[in-house]
This record gives C-alpha cells, structure tokens and sequence, in this order.
C-alpha cells in the first residue's frame, strides 16, 4: 500500500438485524473508507437499500456469539473495525437473569478477548445505554462521564460491565476502544414505546404507551446516533485522554412532548392510535435512567448534536416512510 493511499476499513457489526443496526449498515455501504462489511445476528441480516453504495464487499451471517468456536472464526486478523451492537435489551435482561448475562457479559468479554489476542490495537466502538447510571440524584442533576454508576436494573449492571472491561483493555493498550451512551420494529427494551409511538402510528398502525405522559426521557434521532457512531470511529485514540466514555449528544423530553410532535406531523389521525395502557414493570425501569446528561466532551471531540423532536420525524418519514398530514 503507498504511502499516500488510505487503508480501507474491513468491518464487522454484531446486532446488525437491529434498527441501529441496519441504519448504521447502510451507512457504512454507502462510505468510500469501507471496502468490507459482515452483518450479523441470530438471525441472517438483510443488507440495507442504499441510494448510493462505493462497492462494499458485503456479507451477512447468523451466528451464536456466545459460541467460542463461531466467535473465533468471525473475528478474524484482517477486521480493522467493530461495532458490538448485539445484546439482550432492558425489559427482557431484567426478566431473564441468566440470558442477560451470558448475552450481554460473557459473549461480549468473549469477544474481546478473542480481539486483543487477533487483532491487538483495533479500534472497538461500543454503544452502551444510559442504563449504566442509574436514577440521578434529582430530576434536573445533569451526568458526566465520571459520575459513579449505581445501575437500576440489571441489563444497566451488564452494560456497566462491559464498559469498565474495554475501558480498561483500552487503557493497557490491548484494543481501541470507544464506548458511546446511547438513549435508547419493537424488541426487549423498555424504552421500545418511545419510538413506538412515532413509528406505529406514522404506519397507521396502534401503539401501546405503557408510561406517564408526565415522564421525561432522553433520547435522540436515529440519524444523530449513526452520524456520532461513525464520529467515533475517525477521532484518533490520542483524544481519548482517560476514560474511553463519552455521552454522545440528546435532548431531554416529556413523553406529553413527543406526543405533541407526533400530533405536529401526523395529525389527530396519527394520534388516536396511541393507546394508553400503563405498565408498572416498564415505568419502573424508565424511572432508573437519567434524563440529562452533559454533552460538553461530546461537542469538544465533534459529536454531531441532536435537532427538534419535529424535525427528527420529518426525517424519519424521509428515511422509513409514513405519513404526514
């Protein structure tokens, strides 16, 4: 390779059947510093439409990643780049101890391990959850990346695990790790309604809202999230002095906000179809996450920041489709 010639990305992204997964995957399709990408779940990902792709050699695969022998065959040597997105999400960690754990720590430290023996020094992206942190101590504390986590539930236990392991890994100079908090089709999260209520009812189809409208969560665009996960990517590891941590950019809404937004794009039409249904269970577990979070190293290392609640279904409608009145 000439000295003047960019070395091109060999990527991997586990959970990549997921939402964020698939946006990412199109994404990085559609990026000129990629030149391979392998998808894979549980289940075989599809490969993502794009509007423009730069010849990215792609492969999709189902795979058991709390399997040794399918991890060691997976990441292998040649693999520049890696998105570790899989995991058991919030509700259904909390509901099944045992899975959460083998899913969420053990394949994930797996993982890990097999890298920095492979492919020592290659750079790790890992999009945790608020989850970590816990409820904060009032409704208006505002988290950094050095507050003391106290998790609330125990996929944030898990999460936390993980973070401190590559955290640490990164520090030895075993792997390049950078570890994005990130807000959180419907899967296991509890946090699954919040972009529930936009996505069913822009479809003409009914939600479920299992919270108070009262209720104040952060969250951010899925477009914003795939922008910083490929921001993390290109900061060079030198501007990572300490922690590997960084909250990547959000905004603090009432669920009564979002419905308003939703109402704004999608008409009375779009909202009679969200059916308020209380569960405890979910509230309970939303009621753990900080709802503020300091986004002051974020911006200083270039994190893209987060627009409107209006302007985010505009561009999900752009993205996915719906309606709008």
């Amino acid at each position: 390779m000439g000295s003047d010639e960019v070395k091109k990305f060999n990527c991997i992204i586990t959970g990549a059947g997921g939402f964020v997964g698939q946006a990412l995957a199109s994404a990085l399709l559609a990026d000129p510093l990629v030149s391979k990408l392998t998808l894979t779940d549980i289940f075989k990902p599809d490969v993502p439409q794009t509007t423009s792709q730069s010849g990215v050699e792609t492969r999709c695969l189902d795979a058991d990643l709390t399997s040794l022998e399918t991890c060691q065959s997976l990441f292998t040597p040649d693999i520049n780049l890696i998105y570790l997105l899989h995991g058991i999400m919030s509700g259904a960690a909390e509901a099944n101890l045992e899975l959460g754990l083998k899913v969420n720590i053990d394949s994930t430290r797996q993982i890990l391990d097999i890298l920095r023996h492979t492919n020592p020094g290659v750079k790790v992206i890992y999009p945790s959850s608020l989850a970590v942190y816990g409820p904060p101590a009032t409704p208006t504390t505002k988290i950094t990346e050095l507050n003391t986590p106290v998790p609330g539930t125990s996929y944030g236990a898990q999460k936390h695990i993980c973070e401190t392991l590559l955290d640490d890994y990164s520090r030895r100079g075993l792997l390049d790790g950078r570890v994005t908090v990130r807000p959180g089709k419907p899967t296991g999260a509890a946090s699954s309604f919040a972009s529930g209520i936009f996505r069913e009812p822009l479809k003409g189809e009914k939600c479920t809202l299992p919270v108070s409208k009262d209720l104040e969560i952060w969250i951010c665009s899925p477009r914003t999230v795939v922008k910083n996960l490929i921001i993390a990517r290109d900061i060079p590891k030198e501007k990572f002095p300490g922690t590997r941590l960084v909250n990547i950019p959000g905004v603090t809404v009432t669920i009564r906000e979002m419905l308003e937004a939703l109402k704004a794009v999608g008409g009375d039409e779009a909202l009679k179809l969200v059916e308020e249904k209380r569960d405890d269970a979910t509230e309970k577990i939303v009621l753990s996450w900080p709802t503020r979070l300091d986004i002051s190293r974020a911006k200083a290392l270039g994190f893209a920041e987060d627009g409107t609640l209006t302007n985010t279904l505009k561009e999900y409608i752009d993205d996915y489709g719906g309606k709008i009145s």
